[in-house]
Order: structure tokens, then C-alpha cells, then sequence
């Protein structure tokens, strides 16, 4: 049976890569960590990951992309796999942004970029707790 994965989706390689690094560090072989460029590649992703019965445990997406905002991408994504843990990352989100993925997404929690590791290892395994 596949691992269950953990999605992280920013417009930045080096934040991708650093999220997957801290992940893998915290969690280990547990989990499989998928990294998408954009909200467009992420829902594909879902798309073959649930024909695949891969389960998709949750979703680390930054906010300001070009594109699709991860706003709009956790909202889409709520609409159509609510148990997903949704975790928004963000350097420059307004209030309001965040306060409509919270009402319409349930949102689990906001990490501000620069992130502490282990703020953002506390938020995953407190998502998790809820799956």
C-alpha cells in the first residue's frame, strides 16, 4: 500500500525544498512528500493521487503565486476533499485572504514565511491528529 503523502505547493523551488527537508527530517519514511510548482500542477496531482487511492493527508500551500492563488487552490480543494488537513504559508497574505480559507476551507493554520522548523512540524503533526 502507497504511503500517504503530505503536498507542498510554492512558486519557489528553494521553499519547496527546504519544506520537503524539514518534513522528511521530522516524520521520516512515513509519509511521502510531493512538491508542485503551482495550484494548477497540485490539483492534477490530487486528481492521480486519488485514482491511484493515494491518500493525501494535507496540503502546505503558499498564498501568492502566479496564477491561482492558495487561497482560491484550498478552497477548491475543501469543495472537493474536505478531510484534507489545509495549512497556508504565506509571506504577505492579507487578512482577509486568510479569514475566507478559514470560513470556507477550514483552514487548519497560517505559518508566516520566514517559518520556524518547528512551528511548522507542531502544525503538521497537530493537523494530523484531526485525520
Amino acid at each position: 500500500m502507497p504511503k500517504p503523502v503530505i503536498l507542498c505547493v510554492d512558486d519557489e523551488i528553494a521553499v519547496l525544498e527546504s519544506l520537503k527537508a524539514q518534513l522528511k527530517s521530522a516524520f521520516g519514511s512515513e509519509y511521502s512528500y510531493e512538491l508542485a510548482e503551482n495550484a494548477i500542477d497540485a490539483l492534477e496531482m490530487l486528481e492521480e493521487f486519488i485514482e491511484e487511492d493515494i491518500q493525501v493527508l494535507v496540503i502546505v500551500s503558499d498564498w501568492l503565486m502566479p496564477g491561482m492563488k492558495g487561497d482560491e487552490l484550498l478552497i477548491r480543494i475543501h469543495q472537493k476533499f474536505p478531510s484534507i488537513v489545509k495549512v497556508m504559508l504565506t509571506g504577505q497574505a492579507d487578512e482577509a485572504a486568510i479569514a475566507r480559507v478559514k470560513k470556507e476551507a477550514n483552514l487548519h493554520s497560517c505559518l508566516y514565511k520566514p517559518w520556524l522548523e518547528s512551528e511548522l512540524i507542531e502544525i503538521i503533526k497537530s493537523g494530523l491528529k484531526t485525520t
